[in-house]
């Protein structure tokens, strides 16, 4: 026993409660030291990771207030439109350039660019705490001459999936080209050649129609035609029509392909040229502030 008093004073058989005990208070006390140097450097410890103390979701009106101030382009292709090197869209669309800024759209567009909600509706995602319910918005804009577009956008907030699909829609606005049919004799009035669009099970067909005839078609692709500028035409419609999201895309995606089909007048020898970014390679190599 005396041996075992010895070997417990060595630490060898101490209570355990109290060797636990030790152990806790160290962890603890440097816990309390790393705690001061974190409040010395200026960051906080573990036990503030509550979503408060994040920063929040910040001022919404900020977005707005810039909006307001002007636009600042943030691309090659925004700084040469905004200083004026580029006069309109089809600039644009000859040298394939893609715009990711709309407000290039409104720069060219503004004033004849119209908006329309073509339909909202509720889509639902299966979670563990239940459905999660947020809003999709679908979008067309066009200027009734030759220029369309189509956004979708979801959100948990309507007006907040409409902006964002109003947005979507003038950076996917597309030239249409129109065309006769038989003697061309005035404005350009209907498609140029059959054209068709497919979205999932829905496949729309354009056909040329005389003048005077006007858009024979349903509710849905009629305003997306009226947009694009288009005032005769015949269509013809299959499968799951109802669904008008695949519907309407069927429809954009039919007007898109009016430039893809080269026709004996567009056969002209092609003439190259620089491209913008080319062209202005000294302007865009300055530093803007």
């Amino acid at each position: 026993m005396a041996d075992r008093g010895a070997a417990g004073a060595r630490g060898g058989f101490g209570d355990r409660r109290g060797r636990g005990g030790d152990r806790r208070g160290g962890r603890g006390g440097e816990g309390g030291d790393r705690g001061d140097r974190g409040e010395r450097r200026g960051f906080r410890g573990r036990g503030d990771r509550g979503r408060g103390g994040r920063g929040g979701r910040g001022d919404r009106r900020g977005r707005r207030d810039e909006e307001s101030k002007g636009w600042v382009p943030c691309t090659k292709l925004g700084r040469l439109v905004a200083d004026g090197k580029i006069k309109s869209m089809e600039e644009i669309y000859l040298h394939s350039l893609p715009v990711k800024e709309y407000q290039i759209v409104d720069h060219f567009l503004e004033g004849k660019l119209k908006d329309e909600v073509m339909k909202i509706m509720p889509v639902q995602k299966q979670t563990r705490a239940g459905q999660r319910t947020r809003f999709k918005a679908f979008v067309a804009v066009g200027d009734f001459n030759g220029h369309v577009g189509l956004g979708v956008k979801t959100s948990k907030e309507v007006a907040t999936a409409i902006r964002g699909a109003l947005i979507n829609a003038k950076l996917s606005v597309i030239p249409v080209r129109r065309g006769y049919w038989g003697n061309k004799i005035g404005a350009p009035h209907t498609v140029p050649v059959k054209v068709t669009g497919k979205c999932g099970s829905v496949r729309i067909r354009l056909v040329p129609a005389p003048r005077g005839t006007g858009i024979v078609s349903g509710t849905t692709p009629k305003k997306l035609l009226q947009m694009a500028g288009v005032q005769d035409v015949f269509t013809s419609s299959t499968g799951q029509t109802a669904s008008l999201g695949n519907f309407i895309k069927a429809t954009f995606f039919a007007l898109y392909h009016t430039y893809e089909f080269l026709t004996p007048d567009l056969w002209k020898e092609t003439r190259f040229v620089q491209t913008p970014f080319q062209e202005h390679s000294a302007f865009l190599a300055k530093k803007h502030k």
